[in-house]
């Protein structure tokens, strides 16, 4: 007898996780024998607690396309919400509501800490002996799911394109820099991150050859504002002008940080942005040539911007969702689909799998060998690394009277059988209150 699944999101979006939302229902669509109905909970783990099970099967087969180019998540929503392990009452609440529903698969999209929450559901769907199949769905632009060995996961679908989107800014970028030097010679742009060095690094994507005025500044790198500024200066010695490719991760003290209910800063809330810090502390030291530093702050756009899509990620993206539902199938309880790279000359990638328990708040590092001996680079093995998950060629976005035309769902949600109910972390968290 076939059972019913649901396949959510959790954690910030990306331009190609939409597409991992199609693999996973056109997997489990083709497969009537095994999967009934496929619920998307309205904004993650959150819809499963309040009940709110959005009917995917009922929608439009040309609305379900439309997901390959539809970015970001508000087609089924996303949320930061953490199912602590003190929290009994929710992990009682989500058996409840998947048993009134028949559910016997849950996908979860999302980085490492929505795999502690896939994890900590497939434990609990053992303890309890409840007969549900748990997997994860890996999806993060940071990059940093799984290990720096790469073993498990060579790279997570929406960094491709994100790598993509700062080659390409970088590239305009630079374009406003060489016209403005002459009042306006340090551009100072900051990038997503964290703490983790793999977006900025993509920054050299648009200057592979090194041609260009351009300095990265990633968590890693260890360096101080003092040396930051003197860098600058030497570059606008040489050649009268400078880019500064900036993780919003880079220490430049205290930013008045704002945390998720993860733990994680999210420097978009925080007070300030380490661009504006690095801006004041260039002006005020005083540059080495006449004009100003400026700054620039890309926030969300990056990660729910599709017109930069990455080709390979958003066909990664989706044969990723697709091999989810097939490991359901044939092995079962706690695992991650996962991406490998082949060996050979020639990119190519094969679909595997990993414990959720290896993956769960795992936190990959930016090798410390791919960073340049001057700690303001990347070397070419990782150019090599990067360049073929950023395509080669434009993805196509539907249009529709001139504006791009995305996935629009009915809401068609699933009649509520269990009590209303209010999660747990309602009562004390502000992210989620």
């Amino acid at each position: 007898m076939s059972k019913n699944a649901i396949v959510a999101q959790s954690g910030g979006p990306s331009p190609v996780i939409n597409n991992s939302l199609r693999g996973v229902i056109n997997a489990c669509m083709e497969r009537p024998a095994q999967f009934g109905k496929v619920y998307g909970p309205w904004h993650g783990i959150e819809g499963v607690l309040k009940e709110e099970l959005l009917d995917l099967s009922a929608q439009d087969t040309k609305e379900i396309a439309l997901l390959a180019t539809t970015p970001a998540a508000g087609a089924i929503g996303t949320c930061r919400y953490k199912l602590k392990d003190t929290q009994a009452r929710d992990f009682d609440r989500v058996i409840e509501v998947m048993k009134a529903h028949n559910v016997g698969y849950f996908f979860y999209i999302g980085g490492n800490d929505s795999m502690d929450t896939a994890h900590k559901i497939s434990r609990m769907a053992r303890a309890k002996g409840l007969d549900l199949i748990a997997i994860g769905v890996p999806k993060t632009i940071d990059n940093d799911v799984g290990d720096s060995e790469f073993k498990l996961i060579d790279h997570t679908p929406g960094y491709g394109s994100v790598a993509r989107y700062w080659a390409c800014l970088i590239q305009n970028a630079n374009e406003e820099n060489a016209g403005a030097c002459t009042s306006d010679p340090v551009l100072v742009i900051q990038m997503m991150g964290r703490k983790i060095g793999f977006i900025p690094a993509a920054a050299r994507l648009a200057d592979p050859h090194r041609q260009l005025p351009l300095q990265i500044y990633m968590p890693e790198s260890g360096l101080t504002l003092g040396q930051l500024a003197d860098n600058v200066n030497d570059e606008l010695k040489r050649s009268g002008r400078c880019i500064v490719a900036l993780s919003e991760g880079f220490d430049v003290g205290d930013i008045g940080a704002a945390k998720d209910a993860f733990g994680h800063v999210e420097f978009g809330a925080s007070d300030m942005t380490a661009q504006q810090v690095v801006v004041s502390y260039l002006n005020d030291k005083g540059l080495a040539t006449r004009g100003f530093a400026r700054g620039q702050v890309s926030g969300t756009d990056q990660r729910s911007t599709s017109a930069f899509a990455s080709t390979v990620d958003l066909d990664e993206a989706y044969q990723v969702g697709q091999h989810a539902v097939e490991i359901a199938c044939k092995d079962g309880n706690g695992w991650m689909s996962t991406i490998l790279r082949t060996p050979g000359r020639k990119y190519s990638v094969r679909f595997d799998k990993a414990p959720l328990e290896q993956v769960a708040n795992s936190e990959r590092a930016f090798p410390k060998q791919w960073l340049s001996p001057n700690k303001i680079d990347v070397t070419d093995d990782f150019l090599r690394y990067a360049q073929p998950l950023i395509g080669t060629k434009w993805v196509k976005i539907p249009l529709e009277k001139g504006i791009q035309r995305f996935a629009r769902f009915q809401p068609i949600f699933a009649q509520k059988k269990c009590p209303a109910y209010k999660p747990e972390a309602y009562a004390y968290n502000r992210l989620t209150a």
